[in-house]
């Protein structure tokens, strides 16, 4: 077969096929490539049966795009290899060998919802609060000890505290259960393939005699179950080839420990090596910033990535004033690519965390530019955010039965479908609202804790509303009792509404419910998230792992917030968010922007933070360096009247202490409608940020 397409070490990579091999294979220097043509090879050069090779990867789609990439150069022939994710091989194997397991053939599989309903249900049988234990966090505690090969009776030697304890008891009644209703879990169908190669060393030399040849991807997210399973299939043979990057290890908050990569050459002694360092995504420049920060990484394996693209254009860096300034000179520099011919899904924003979508969403909307967020959803939409605008609503509008029915027993407070039937039902037969209906029950206690809150909403602010209604309606203290990180996300994203209501309250002054629901609605009811290719792509660090953008623009680069402060107090989490920023920076192909404000509003409270240390950490050769050190709008201070009992014209300009200079298009009463550059605002005419400006 032809070969001549590869460089040097790739073509070493492919014919290098007995014994152990680890590649280090560098971002963007072509694994799935050399992956799939070493495939190739053992079938068409090395006459390997199809049926010894396992292929193993970690999603259903590279395993799909995998097949499809060796189909195109072996043919049919690939439909005899089992490339698979470890959970497919792993139930491959469950499915062989059930009756030695002690299952019958019928058995099921729970997903997440039903494993979650059993814990629900042994917990009931325990008389255990699920406000004190939430049954969230015992799930991924149980979920997280099997991936770590931890049965209950090992757990039994961890469970020294009164938490521990619960989940030592739910987890032996969990799996009693689930063996007695001949049903598995997704982490079983890792956990029982080792437990059966373990008990039956007959049944683990068939699988070795059957799969010769292993090929692992991204081997260096594998956690402790996928990591020995592995160990254990290829322990005959030892043809084992594992591709990977401990660079771009990022996932150790689900249990992938890079150290798996770091260690292969200590767990398969003649092991060979082979670094793909050749990058054909990149240019120079932005290789060079990623090398420079990765090299300060202790835990790795050396590596240089190069590139024969060429040196490329400087990397911008822009200091902005604050986040909304940061978003601004995004879209400035977006619209100068698109109208150099650029295409919008070429172009990528990145940020750490989801909380900082919403600036981006709203700012976006306002400049007319399409985008769409990946691998989540916007910030209004997700479900979190969606729940306390209901309550929102509900206490401007007792008569929204929509927001009602979303949130009578958002968090739970024991309020069945029957009960909201019956209300229902009432509603109609009196021609009430449903709120109205509510004459007593649990439901009467959710009234009740409404009614407080339309009292508490006509003498505090915006922000404070929002903390009373996360307080009083128990949402947030559930939230906080699941211990979980997609709890501690949603929690997040809570403290970060209130940077809106934050900025609502500093540009309007005094700002009614009904106008800010109003304003809010404007974003969120665009249906601005579909499939439409055509699209700037919004997204989170994490999920654009494995993509790559011709344009890339990674924000927030502060201390505190990328690197994340939560990882400030430990060197291994320090050393993941620095692989998540090698990780940001190697996606671009053309062109890289970093960011980051002097001052940001954050989780409602303004904060100052300094530059990342990844930043400095960037030879400054590398960089393009644009600061700014105030507002974008400036004006002479002896053109702004101070008056604050100024009457103002239709047709008048106008100075803003934000938004900048802006035109007076309507009056009613109190209540100014002026146009600035980022759109319309209705502003109290007298309020200390607005000043009149002499013509």
């Amino acid at each position: 077969m032809n070969l001549e397409t590869l460089n040097k070490e790739q073509k070493e990579a492919v014919m290098t096929t007995d014994g152990a091999l680890l590649i280090l294979a560098g971002a963007g220097s072509g694994k799935t490539r050399v992956l799939t043509t070493r495939i190739a090879y053992l079938i068409e050069e090395k006459q390997v049966s199809p049926h010894n090779i396992l292929a193993i990867t970690f999603t259903n789609k590279a395993a799909r795009e995998m097949k499809e990439r060796v189909s195109n150069l072996i043919g049919s022939m690939a439909q005899s290899i089992q490339i698979s994710t470890f959970h497919a091989f792993g139930l491959k194997i469950v499915r062989e060998n059930y009756d030695i397991l002690g299952y019958d053939k019928n058995f099921v599989i729970l997903d997440s919802e039903d494993s979650l309903t059993v814990i629900k249900r042994i917990m009931k049988e325990m008389n255990l609060d699920p406000k004190a234990y939430h049954p969230n966090a015992i799930k991924n505690k149980i979920s997280s000890s099997k991936n770590e090969l931890i049965s209950p009776e090992r757990y039994e030697q961890f469970a020294a505290g009164d938490f521990e304890k619960v989940v030592l008891e739910v987890y032996r009644r969990y799996q009693k259960t689930l063996k007695h209703n001949n049903s598995l879990d997704f982490d079983d169908l890792l956990v029982l393939p080792i437990e059966l190669f373990r008990k039956h060393k007959d049944v683990l030399e068939h699988y070795q005699d059957h799969y010769q040849y292993v090929l692992i991807d991204e081997y260096q997210d594998t956690n402790e179950a996928q990591y020995i399973l592995s160990k254990m299939i290829s322990s005959k043979y030892k043809n084992i080839c594992v591709v990977g990057d401990p660079d771009q290890s990022i996932y150790s908050w689900r249990g992938a420990n890079y150290r798996n990569i770091l260690n292969f050459e200590t767990d398969y002694k003649n092991a060979k090596t082979i670094l793909l360092e050749q990058n054909y995504r990149s240019t120079k420049t932005i290789l060079d910033a990623a090398n420079s920060v990765i090299k300060n990484n202790q835990g790795r394996k050396e590596k240089n990535l190069w590139s024969s693209k060429g040196e490329g254009d400087k990397i911008s860096y822009y200091r902005a004033y604050d986040e909304r300034d940061e978003a601004f000179y995004i879209i400035r520099e977006i619209k100068q690519l698109l109208k150099k011919g650029v295409k919008e899904q070429d172009i990528a924003v990145l940020y750490r965390t989801n909380a900082q979508s919403h600036i981006f969403e709203e700012e976006f909307l306002k400049a007319n530019l399409p985008f769409k967020i990946v691998g989540s959803i916007g910030f209004y939409s997700r479900k979190e955010i969606k729940d306390l605008m209901a309550y929102l609503r509900l206490i401007h509008n007792p008569k929204d039965n929509v927001s009602l029915m979303r949130i009578i027993n958002v968090p739970k407070r024991g309020i069945g479908l029957k009960s909201i039937q019956n209300l229902i039902e009432k509603a109609d037969r009196e021609n009430i609202s449903m709120y109205e209906a509510i004459d007593g029950g649990k439901e009467q206690s959710f009234k009740n804790v409404i009614e407080d809150l339309k009292k508490v909403s006509e003498n505090v602010t915006l922000t404070e509303l929002v903390d009373k209604i996360l307080d009083s309606t128990g949402y947030k203290q559930e939230l906080e009792s699941e211990k979980s990180l997609e709890a501690d996300i949603r929690l997040e994203n809570l403290e970060e509404f209130k940077s809106i209501t934050r900025a609502f309250e500093e540009a309007y002054g005094v700002i009614s419910l009904e106008d800010f629901l109003l304003e809010t609605s404007l974003v969120s009811d665009v249906e601005e998230y579909n499939n439409d290719p055509n699209r700037i792509s919004l997204m989170t660090i994490h999920s654009v792992k494995g993509l790559e953008f011709d344009y890339v623009f990674v924000t927030g680069l502060e201390e505190g917030i990328f690197p994340h402060f939560n990882s400030l107090m430990d060197s291994g989490g320090l050393e993941e968010e620095r692989r998540l920023c090698y990780v940001a920076i190697t996606r671009a192909r053309e062109k890289l922007y970093l960011l980051n404000a002097r001052k940001r509003m954050l989780f409602g409270k303004d904060q100052v933070n300094p530059g990342s240390r990844f930043l400095s950490e960037i030879d400054t050769s590398l960089l393009d360096i644009n600061t700014k050190e105030e507002p974008e709008a400036k004006i002479d201070k002896k053109d702004v009247l101070h008056d604050q009992d100024m009457n103002y014209e239709v047709g008048e300009y106008v100075y803003h202490d934000i938004f900048g200079m802006g035109r007076v298009v309507e009056i009613k009463g109190d209540l100014m409608s002026i146009a600035f550059k980022i759109g319309i605002k209705k502003l109290m005419k007298n309020h200390k940020s607005i000043h009149k400006v002499e013509e």
